[in-house]
């Protein structure tokens, strides 16, 4: 009883960061029935109440109680973009007022959410328009599994469809922010949660060599994306500065061990710049790469221009020849269509603008 005597003595602790036991240990402290445990979660996970007076089930007197002892501070919409394509953007606050984004992309067989897990970034990737935002904090892991629910009801009004893929590809590093990511992964993916399957949800990273090794000692059932952007450290440094601390080699002994503990579908982001990494010499290394580590797949994607940075696109000609090699030389590699460039919803884009 000591550990609710404590969450009551604090007043102001977000009841959705107590497990169910330490909710059951408050209720009974209260003389409160058990049951209420169960209800009082089912609103903060399933019902997704975004209020204590939201939950009519209970009595207006433990409502009160509830908004005595607890907070429930949650992610709103603070804007909304839709683009010619279908995608929408929704940018997102804070109780405390930080922004950060999420991004709706549909296609004629899946919903995908892109979400952030930082307000902003620390790892200034040179092309990146959310690496020249200030990272401000990691959003908790309620916030993000806000992120979700909120694009999830967006897909649903909008498509009459749920959501069927998640991916971490939105602000900040979730590498970075590991517990409260994985906590929100477990809390989407839980039968009292969203029940969203792992295999469907993605994590991509700028390539965090001890936390991908410890993905792999954490068995984590969700895929993993490498953004790998150039094959070969000097030019990698160049545009990614984490690649000073993470090398190329020290990210392929990562990779393996992941693969080695989990099995769970590996992908490169390899993101095209021109006259940067799209020679033919720059495949040739990409394949190799490939080759050392158990790749399902390489994302070959379009670069999107922001206003910060000097980097342009190829040509399609270009692209195309790039493609064919990789092709040739037998690596499943797909080219990745931007989706939202006129809402600045675009892979790289993603810098609170509207």
């Amino acid at each position: 009883m000591a550990e609710t005597a404590t969450i009551k003595a604090k007043g102001v602790k977000n009841i959705r960061q107590l497990n169910l036991q330490e909710l059951e240990q408050f209720f009974e402290s209260i003389g409160e029935k058990k049951f209420r445990t169960k209800q009082v979660w089912e609103w903060l996970w399933q019902k997704h109440a975004h209020s204590f007076a939201d939950m009519t089930n209970l009595s207006k007197e433990l409502r009160q109680k509830l908004g005595e002892n607890f907070s429930l501070p949650a992610l709103t919409i603070d804007a909304t973009q839709y683009s010619a394509d279908g995608t929408i953007k929704s940018r997102f606050k804070t109780h405390e007022g930080h922004l950060c984004e999420g991004v709706l992309i549909p296609t004629e067989d899946r919903f995908t959410a892109c979400v952030s897990s930082q307000i902003g970034c620390s790892l200034s990737c040179r092309f990146c328009a959310t690496g020249y935002i200030e990272r401000k904090r990691n959003l908790d892991f309620d916030e993000i599994y806000d992120e979700v629910v909120l694009i999830n009801q967006q897909c649903q009004r909008v498509y009459d469809k749920k959501l069927t893929n998640i991916v971490f590809m939105g602000m900040g590093e979730p590498l970075l922010n590991y517990k409260n990511v994985l906590k929100a992964i477990e809390r989407i993916t839980s039968p009292d949660g969203l029940a969203m399957s792992p295999r469907r949800i993605t994590v991509s990273t700028a390539g965090v060599s001890k936390q991908i090794k410890q993905l792999g000692d954490d068995k984590v059932k969700f895929k993993l994306a490498l953004s790998l952007h150039a094959a070969n450290d000097q030019k990698r440094h160049e545009i990614m500065p984490i690649n000073d601390s993470n090398n190329i080699k020290s990210l392929v002994e990562a990779l393996n061990h992941f693969y080695k503990q989990t099995k769970n579908e590996i992908t490169f982001e390899y993101i095209l710049f021109k006259d940067f990494n799209d020679s033919l010499k720059d495949a040739d290394e990409l394949i190799k790469l490939y080759r050392q580590v158990p790749v399902d797949l390489i994302n070959l994607i379009e670069y999107n221009p922001i206003d910060a940075a000097k980097f342009e696109k190829p040509d399609e000609k270009k692209v195309e020849s790039f493609m064919a090699y990789l092709g040739k030389n037998k690596v499943n590699a797909r080219l990745r269509r931007s989706r939202g460039k006129d809402i600045d919803a675009a892979c790289g884009q993603l810098a609170n603008k509207n």
